[in-house]
C-alpha cells in the first residue's frame, strides 16, 4: 500500500500534534452518552426511555448550536469560543449529578448548543494546516482518530461507572472535556491557512456558499450517519434475539476495526472518490447484513463490507465541505457539517429501534439502508450536473499544456 500520501501530510507542520490533541479531546465526548444513561438509570431510578430524552436533547442542542459555534470562530477566532464553551461545559458537569431529572433535561439541552467545539473545529483547522491536494489523507487519519476515540471513550466510561459510580464518572468525564478544551486553547490550531488569513475578512453572503452542491454534502453526512446509528442498534437487537449478546463488544469491534482499515486504504489511494458514491455503496452493502445468519461471528464478518466503508464516508464528506467553503466561513460550514452528523446518528438509532420492535432485527438494517440508497438518488442529479460542468471545462486537444485539476468531491 502506498503510505506516501500519509507520510507527506503528516510531514506538514503542526498536522501531527493537531491529531495527537484530536484523539484525546474526543475520548471524554465520546462518554458523554453512556455516562448520563448509567447515571439517569441507576441513580435517578429513571427509565432507559427517560435517559434517551436527555441524550436528545443534548444532540438537538448540539445540533443548533454548532452552526452557531462555528460562525463565532469565523468572526471572532478560535480561543473566545473555547472559553466560552469551556466555561459552559464545566458548569454543566459539575452540576448535573447535583440535578433533579426536570432540571437535566433543559440543562443537557443548553450543554450541548454550547458543547466544546471539538470535531468541527479540528476538521477546520485540517483545512488550514493542509493544501487542499492533500487534505484526503489527512482527513482519513483524522476519521480514523474519530473511530479509536469511540472505542475507547465508552469503554472506558463502562469501566468507571462499574468500578465507582455513575455520578462520580459524571465528573471525571466533564473533566475530560475541559481539560480538552484548555488543551485545544493552549494549542491555538490555526483556523485558516497563512495565505487566506492576508487582508480584511470579508462576510460572504450565505447564499453564495450555501449552494445545492454543498446541501447535497450535507444531505449524504446525515444519511450515512443515520445508517450507522441505525446499524449500531440493530446489531445488538439481532444478538439479543439470538441470546447472544454478551458477544456484542466483539462484534462492534470488528465493525470498527473494519472501518479503520477503510479508512487507512482510502487515505493512501491515489484518486479520490465521491462522498455520493461511497455513501451509496455503505448503505448498499448495509441492507442485506441481517440476512447474514444470527451467529456473532456470522454478523461479524457480515459486517465488514459496509465497515469498510464508514470512515472513508465521513472522510470524504468533511473533505468536500472543506473544499465548497470559503475560508472566511469554514467554520459555520463545518459546523452544519457537525449538525448534519449529528442529526442522522439521532435519526437512525430511533427510527432502527421502531422498525425492530415492529418487525424483526433484521429490518434495522435494511430500511435505514434503503433510506441511505434514498438519499443517493434523490442527490445523484446535483452529481451529473456537477461532472456535466467539469466535462465541458476540459481543455480542448489543440491547448495540450493546459491541466486540469482533478474536481473536487461533491
Amino acid at each position: 500500500m502506498n503510505l506516501k500520501p500519509y507520510r507527506e501530510a503528516l510531514a506538514l507542520p503542526g498536522l501531527r500534534s493537531l491529531l495527537l490533541v484530536a484523539v484525546l479531546a474526543r475520548v471524554p465526548l465520546t462518554a458523554t452518552g453512556i455516562t448520563l444513561t448509567f447515571y439517569v438509570v441507576q441513580d435517578l431510578g429513571r427509565g432507559y426511555g427517560a435517559a434517551g430524552l436527555v441524550g436528545a436533547a443534548i444532540t438537538v442542542g448540539a445540533a443548533i448550536g454548532g452552526p452557531l459555534l462555528g460562525r463565532l470562530v469565523d468572526r471572532r477566532g478560535l480561543r473566545p469560543v473555547l472559553v466560552l464553551t469551556g466555561v459552559a461545559e464545566a458548569v454543566f458537569w459539575s452540576t448535573a449529578p447535583l440535578l433533579s431529572y426536570p432540571l437535566l433535561l433543559p440543562a443537557a439541552f443548553v450543554a450541548g448548543a454550547l458543547a466544546l467545539p471539538i470535531f468541527s473545529v479540528i476538521r477546520q483547522s485540517i483545512a488550514a494546516l493542509v493544501p487542499a491536494d492533500r487534505r484526503r489523507p489527512a482527513y482519513a487519519l483524522d476519521s480514523m482518530s474519530v473511530e479509536l476515540s469511540f472505542m475507547v471513550g465508552p469503554a472506558l466510561a463502562t469501566v468507571a461507572v462499574a468500578a465507582i459510580s455513575a455520578r462520580t464518572t459524571l465528573y471525571l468525564v466533564g473533566a475530560g472535556i475541559v481539560a480538552a478544551g484548555i488543551g485545544l486553547w493552549l494549542q491555538n490550531p490555526p483556523i485558516r491557512a497563512a495565505s487566506e488569513a492576508v487582508g480584511p475578512r470579508v462576510r460572504v453572503p450565505r447564499r453564495e456558499w450555501l449552494t445545492p452542491r454543498l446541501l447535497a454534502v450535507l444531505a449524504v453526512s446525515t444519511a450515512g450517519t443515520l445508517v450507522l446509528g441505525g446499524t449500531d442498534v440493530a446489531v445488538i437487537a439481532v444478538l439479543r434475539e439470538s441470546g447472544e449478546v454478551g458477544w456484542t463488544g466483539a462484534v462492534l469491534a470488528m465493525w470498527a476495526v473494519a472501518s479503520l482499515v477503510g479508512g487507512f486504504a482510502y487515505g493512501a489511494a491515489s484518486r479520490s472518490v465521491s462522498p455520493l458514491a461511497l455513501m451509496a455503496a455503505l448503505s448498499l452493502f448495509t441492507i442485506p447484513i441481517g440476512l447474514g445468519g444470527s451467529h456473532w461471528w456470522l454478523l461479524g464478518l457480515a459486517l465488514i463490507p459496509a465497515g469498510l466503508l464508514c470512515a472513508p464516508t465521513i472522510a470524504a464528506t468533511s473533505d468536500a465541505v472543506s473544499r465548497l467553503a470559503p475560508a472566511a466561513v469554514r467554520g459555520e460550514a463545518m459546523g452544519l457539517h457537525g449538525s448534519a452528523v449529528t442529526v442522522g446518528i439521532a435519526l437512525g438509532a430511533p427510527l432502527a429501534g421502531a422498525v425492530i420492535d415492529a418487525r424483526a432485527p433484521w429490518w434495522g438494517f435494511a430500511v435505514t439502508g434503503a433510506i441511505g440508497v434514498l438519499v443517493a438518488l434523490v442527490v445523484l442529479p446535483i452529481e451529473l450536473r456537477r461532472r456535466r460542468t467539469v466535462a465541458r471545462s476540459v481543455p480542448t486537444p489543440d491547448a495540450p499544456e493546459a491541466e486540469l485539476a482533478p474536481a473536487p468531491a461533491a
